[in-house]
């Protein structure tokens, strides 16, 4: 039987998502606490790799059993599990549907504050001015590419770098904080990050929003800005056709 469960964690303490050789990561604690509950090997399977640092307000993975689950397992992972990882359910679903391959859509946020905060560890303080009218100019030329290789980590193991953005705009949610949203069908390692340091780059005045179109056009990780510190991204939402839950 296959399950889909949809988890939030706080990416402070983790190497990421994925099983790590060199630190812990969110889905080596979530594989031990199922493991340990249900007195079976469990391997779940997330959506996407968030890296270091990067938090999930809505993360979705599966693992399969031999056995149907007891149907309080929720309430008993979320006493098990560390305070920074929450379950929010678990649900049934046809045995081929895939955490990561029947995704429909994913969506990021990335949080910039412009003066200092209780809540910096969450956010990306940037204090000198920005003019988030033309980052949103700029933001807009993605819908118009499908090729990110200028966004992408190098030495990736993807076969493609093409990714089909729908959804790129900056709004002002508190006097001092802006938040990023981005929806596409796939992402790339490192694209969000890379992508809001080389907007950043057009809002400060360091480069034109020409310049950012040539950069996208370039294929050139190299030609694009730095990319932001992961603290202040999440995972926030993954879209999936309805059919694939079991009634």
């Amino acid at each position: 039987m296959r399950y889909f469960i949809t988890l939030s964690y706080d990416g402070a303490r983790y190497h990421g998502w994925q099983i790590q050789p060199n630190g812990i990561s969110v889905q080596e604690v979530l594989n031990n606490s199922l493991s340990t509950l249900l007195r079976q090997p469990v391997e779940v399977t997330g959506a996407g790799r968030t890296d270091a640092g990067v938090n999930a307000s809505m993360m979705v993975a599966h693992f399969d059993t031999a056995t149907p689950i007891p149907s309080n397992l929720d309430y008993k992972l979320n006493k098990f599990l560390p305070s920074d990882i929450a379950i929010h359910s678990i649900e049934e679903v046809s045995p081929d549907a895939h955490a990561r391959f029947s995704a429909i859509s994913r969506t990021y946020h990335y949080y910039v504050i412009t003066e200092k905060s209780p809540f910096e560890p969450y956010a990306y303080r940037y204090p000198q001015p920005l003019d988030f009218n033309l980052m949103n100019k700029a933001a807009e030329l993605l819908y118009q590419y499908n090729d990110f290789t200028s966004f992408s980590k190098l030495h990736t193991d993807v076969k493609t770098n093409n990714c089909k953005i729908t959804l790129a705009h900056w709004q002002q949610v508190s006097p001092i904080k802006w938040e990023f949203t981005i929806t596409a069908d796939r992402f790339l390692r490192n694209m969000v990050r890379a992508i809001v340091g080389t907007l950043i780059e057009v809002g400060r005045g360091a480069i034109t929003i020409d310049q950012f179109r040539t950069i996208i056009e370039k294929k050139d990780r190299c030609s694009a800005g730095t990319s932001v510190p992961g603290n202040a991204l999440f995972l926030a939402d993954v879209k999936y056709d309805n059919s694939i839950i079991k009634e």
